[in-house]
């Protein structure tokens, strides 16, 4: 093996090597690195601030997955998010809504949308109105050009429009046009309770009936309904049977009302002709003549029209003879002869010419004995009862339109006020107010204020006391034998008992004086007698003869076959069984012989006291002196001359 030779500059194999000094090596280091250095340093904090921020935050994205996923699974609470947003918004209405006592919608504000103009963004309005009715049908063109000219900044085109159409609206492209939100109030029902609702104008404000009474509740009220106590069924029962009652007699108009006679909640009222709901009233509507008001089919005939009552009012004049204690039953008037005051007469319409018990007085309708009766009980207290009986004051019904009696101020009465008055003439009063009195007649003798708002079940008001139970039973009674032996047999329907009276009056004229051959046909009554109920009344304006009536339009032909197609309508509907198997045993109980004989020990009543002028007058005690033959068909009415001066004092 060749040894490697050793490096030149190696020291020599035989000498031991030292080692060499440390050496020191001084370095410099510029500014400009010095400061990068100090840069680094920096960056490297802040790049450990900012990697610990994302730690904290993918920790927490990472605990808040492993919660929603693993913990608390998010699943339910994601559907039900998705559901919220996917469900239709509610429409918030400004207007409550109206039912009836069974919660039947009569009246709801609906969501639609309105198109309105700014005139002055409107370049050319003849030709925009042309292009608006291509789409709109329903417009004028020449009043939608006078409402887009001008300098206005904001005019109504139209107030409804259905999705389609404001799409087609909108794809016109016309500058100016504009949708806005708005509402629109309809009736379901349709014609049915027009005038007791009554209506809104363009704005949706309350005009007429309760839409007005309750306007500022209505609007207050948000999500909450009007509960009214007419029930539906009723309503549209009532409308069809005095549509009927209409049609067939060829009358201009006509009214009913279906009311409880415990409570004094009004179940129906009709007034027809009737209008359409969804045609809004316009405030600036003209004031109306009275002759234009009648015929004008937004006039309310059961709360507004006063008409004289004719023989409906008899019944007031028994009550008030029986609960002054002038006669009995058995007791009665003279009606052999008319009875003649000055110049003028009273005389009866198919009259027995004899004297009359009182159960005849009502089943004949008989004017003369009625006069007697009320001469009886003489001017003061006749006129203090008609008043105890509401009919000298408006009513306090939840209705603007309602209207005053006529009566003959205290001053003014008069004893031929209190004879005309005591058969139904000289006095002018609403159907409420005949159906409101007959109400107290039948129910013992409480009046209630008529309400059109749904009572609680059970909930009574107080009332006030304005004849005894005794003389209600009797007049029940009385009422009774009307429609069994009277004028009222039209108004009969088995099973349920029915009583009234007829009423037929002639109407009187815009200048005092009565209207040859123009008459109101009524019909008042109540069901069942053996314990009332309901009241019904049932009036046709202006009836004319037909064949079938053999010639007649009073109220026995027209009014009471009407009121008896209304009870067998709205009886079973209101829960009411007929009491068909025990119609003998109930009729015994509530029935009154026409010519009741007379206790023994009873004392006779006050004779009749007599007027200065010559009339035929006779003892209240007087015996009949034949058998009662068989009952008249129709109601009774005085001759023009006695109409003529009642109409004149009554006014």
């Amino acid at each position: 093996m060749i040894p490697i030779p050793p490096a030149p500059d190696a020291p020599p194999l035989d000498r031991p090597v030292a080692p060499d000094p440390v050496r020191t090596q001084v370095v410099k280091v510029t500014r400009p690195e010095l400061a990068r250095r100090a840069m680094l340093r920096r960056t490297r904090s802040r790049l450990l601030i900012a990697a610990s921020g994302f730690g904290v935050l993918f920790g927490g994205v990472a605990l808040g997955l492993a919660d929603a996923m693993v913990l608390d699974p998010a699943q339910p609470k994601r559907l039900q998010a998705m559901e919220a947003a996917t469900r239709p918004v509610e429409h918030q209405s400004q207007r409550a809504a109206i039912t009836d006592r069974n919660g039947e919608i009569l009246a709801v504000s609906l969501p639609v949308t309105a198109l309105y103009a700014n005139p002055s963004e409107i370049m050319d309005p003849p030709n925009v109105a042309r292009r608006l009715v291509t789409v709109l049908p329903q417009l004028d063109v020449e009043r939608v050009t006078a409402r887009l000219t001008g300098e206005r900044q904001f005019a109504y085109i139209a107030r409804s429009l259905t999705p389609r159409e404001q799409q087609a609206v909108n794809s016109l492209g016309i500058p100016g046009l504009y949708f806005e939100n708005a509402e629109r109030r309809a009736y379901p029902q349709g014609r049915s309770a027009a005038h007791v609702l009554g209506g809104v104008d363009v704005d949706g404000n309350g005009i007429a009936g309760v839409e007005r009474h309750f306007d500022r509740m209505l609007r207050s009220q948000r999500g909450e309904t009007l509960r009214l106590s007419l029930d539906v069924r009723v309503q549209l029962a009532l409308r069809d049977a005095v549509g009927r009652a209409i049609a067939e007699f060829n009358g201009i108009g006509g009214a009913g009302i279906l009311m409880d006679v415990q409570t004094g909640e009004v179940l129906g009222m009709v007034s027809l002709p009737d209008f359409d709901l969804s045609d809004p009233v316009r405030r600036d509507d003209q004031p109306q003549s009275r002759e234009e008001q009648g015929n004008n089919p937004r006039f309310n005939r059961a709360t507004v029209g006063v008409y004289e009552p004719g023989s409906t009012f008899k019944l007031m004049t028994a009550a008030a003879a029986l609960d002054f204690g002038l006669v009995n039953i058995w007791n009665g008037f003279d009606a052999s002869r008319p009875i003649r005051y000055g110049r003028f007469t009273i005389s009866d319409f198919r009259g027995k010419g004899r004297w009359l018990a009182l159960p005849e007085i009502l089943a004949y309708s008989s004017n003369i004995a009625s006069a007697h009766m009320a001469q009886a009980i003489g001017v003061t207290r006749h006129r203090e009862f008609m008043v105890r009986m509401g009919m000298g004051s408006r009513l306090q019904i939840e209705l603007p339109e309602s209207a005053l009696p006529l009566i003959p101020r205290q001053q003014d009465w008069r004893e031929i006020n209190t004879m005309t008055v005591g058969f139904g003439h000289g006095i002018s009063v609403t159907p409420l107010h005949v159906i409101t009195g007959a109400s107290a007649l039948v129910n013992g003798g409480t009046w209630r204020q008529p309400t059109l708002v749904a009572r609680a079940p059970g909930d009574v008001p107080e009332g006030r006391r304005v004849i005894s139970e005794r003389t209600s039973e009797t007049m029940r009674r009385l009422m009774r034998l009307v429609v069994t032996d009277g004028s009222g047999k039209g108004a009969d329907v088995p099973g349920y008992f029915v009583g009234g009276k007829t009423g037929t009056a002639l109407k009187t004229g815009p200048r005092g004086g009565y209207l040859q051959n123009r008459r109101i046909a009524a019909f008042i009554g109540a069901f069942p007698m053996q314990a009332p109920r309901y009241a019904v009344y049932v009036m046709v304006d202006e009836p004319k003869p037909n064949a079938r009536s053999h010639g007649f339009a009073t109220a026995g032909w027209v009014a009471a076959p009407a009121a008896g197609m209304v009870i067998r309508s709205v009886a079973p509907i209101l829960g009411m069984v007929p009491e068909t198997e025990r119609m003998t045993e109930i009729q015994a109980a509530i029935s009154i012989p026409m010519q009741p004989g007379r206790p023994a020990g009873a004392r006779p009543a006050n004779a009749p006291a007599r007027g200065p002028a010559p009339r035929a007058t006779s003892p209240a005690t007087q015996p009949a002196a034949a058998p009662s033959p068989a009952p008249a068909r129709s109601t009774t009415a005085a001759l023009p001359a006695a109409q003529r001066e009642a109409s004149l004092v009554g006014r």
